[in-house]
């Protein structure tokens, strides 16, 4: 194992992976214990293994908070999705997983396709620092952003009318629409999510080196497995190679 990747990956002699609890795709269960279970916990867990040292998880409730975290020496790789304002920050692999993200609407004339969310009516209620969160405060120019501190209240505002839009990823929004069916999600998808492994700027070599495993780990089906396994493999994408 090359010294320099070593020692920019794992310089305490392990791998200290920062883990999204909020992504409920990619981590879908945390057990008793507080281990998180999923196929972001895998791909760390792979990592660690092409290095020959320990995988040890460091829990954090929302993406925003690793991104945050970067200059703390809390952790070494940072499982979160790619995003021009996080790359301001961070290093990024190419992604591992892409997620659909989509608008949950009611039936209403005024809003039938993507392009009409952006009005200045409109208000949309977001997981504050969710990676959606940051691609529509980049892109939109009229609609209001409503950031929630969870998707649980994020819902709740759409739910009782505070908002005329929900954004979100499809799987949660698809449930929403199963329990009523006055709700639609809006096709296609606003943007795709891209799942990716984060490290500090400025180690290209540790880079390089991570891109071959995540390209490795998609030629092999070692991500497709894990989705699989944990029981999301319809729910969100392989990206193809």
């Amino acid at each position: 194992m090359n010294k320099t990747i070593l020692r920019s990956l794992a310089p305490e002699g392990r791998l200290r992976a920062a883990i999204n609890l909020s992504n409920f795709l990619l981590v879908p269960r945390v057990l008793a214990d507080g281990t998180p279970t999923g196929t972001s916990p895998d791909v760390a867990a792979r990592i660690a293994t092409e290095l020959d040292v320990e995988c040890e998880f460091i829990c954090f409730g929302r993406p925003g908070f690793i991104a945050d975290a970067v200059d703390s020496d809390q952790w070494d790789i940072g499982n979160i999705a790619d995003e021009p304002a996080r790359a301001a920050l961070m290093d990024f692999t190419n992604p591992y997983v892409l997620i659909d993200a989509h608008f949950l609407v009611r039936d209403d004339p005024k809003i039938r396709q993507c392009r009409d969310v952006d009005k200045g009516e409109t208000t949309i209620a977001v997981l504050e620092r969710s990676a959606y969160d940051l691609w529509l405060t980049e892109n939109l120019r009229h609609a209001t952003i409503r950031r929630a501190s969870s998707m649980v209240e994020a819902r709740e505002l759409f739910s009782r009318g505070a908002v005329t839009v929900l954004a979100g990823l499809k799987p949660a929004l698809m449930e929403e629409v199963a329990n009523n069916p006055l709700y639609k999600v809006l096709e296609p998808r606003f943007t795709a999510i891209r799942q990716a492994v984060g490290i500090k700027k400025g180690s290209p070599e540790a880079l390089e080196f991570l891109n071959k495993i995540i390209v490795e780990m998609i030629s092999t089906g070692f991500i497709e497995d894990s989705l699989k396994r944990h029981g999301v493999l319809d729910k969100l994408s392989v990206p193809g190679l």
